[in-house]
């Protein structure tokens, strides 16, 4: 990819307070020197899980990539930009609406090629159908639930273990 004359935001984070990341800087900076890019700003996110949504840094990326501060996003992989499948995926069609390039050095993923769109396309397929997975699961599971608990319109009584719970009587 040829981004001379473009900048780029470099985001980096680790999981835990003991890690740090200055090497994912390092990895990006190299990458942004070698494809001639500018780097606009590094976002560094230090003890957060990629499984929340919200980070302080990633969020103040997000702004200025709403913002178009830059045209790519360089990570050093996928991961360290979120875990969420469904996250990751509404990001990239965020950042496409905005023709905003992703790239992760170390997995050769590179949207504005055709076989980066693809990566992320199969991904979104995936996605796709592991959410009809899991809504036909739950639509199996709730079945046999229907005389479990109170479910439905008729919101039948409570029955344990598939007994009915009656009151006891005295006598």
């Amino acid at each position: 990819m040829n981004l001379n004359n473009h900048k780029a935001a470099i985001y980096a984070r680790v999981s835990t307070d003991e890690q740090n990341t200055d090497n994912q800087v390092a990895l990006c900076r190299e990458y942004c020197n070698r494809v001639g890019v500018d780097v606009f700003s590094v976002y560094a996110d230090d003890g957060y899980s990629g499984a929340k949504a919200s980070r302080p840094a990633f969020d103040e990326l997000l702004r200025d990539m709403r913002a178009l501060k830059f045209d790519a996003i360089v990570v050093v992989k996928m991961d360290r930009i979120g875990r969420s499948l469904h996250h990751l995926l509404s990001l990239f069609d965020e950042l496409n609406k905005k023709k905003i390039t992703f790239i992760a050095v170390t997995q050769n993923i590179d949207t504005s090629t055709a076989a980066g769109q693809l990566q992320i396309q199969i991904m979104g397929a995936f996605a796709e159908y592991e959410r009809n997975i899991i809504r036909e699961r739950t639509k199996e599971g709730l079945v046999g639930k229907v005389n479990v608990g109170k479910r439905g319109k008729d919101r039948k009584p409570r029955k344990k273990r598939g007994v009915s719970i009656t009151p006891l009587r005295r006598v």
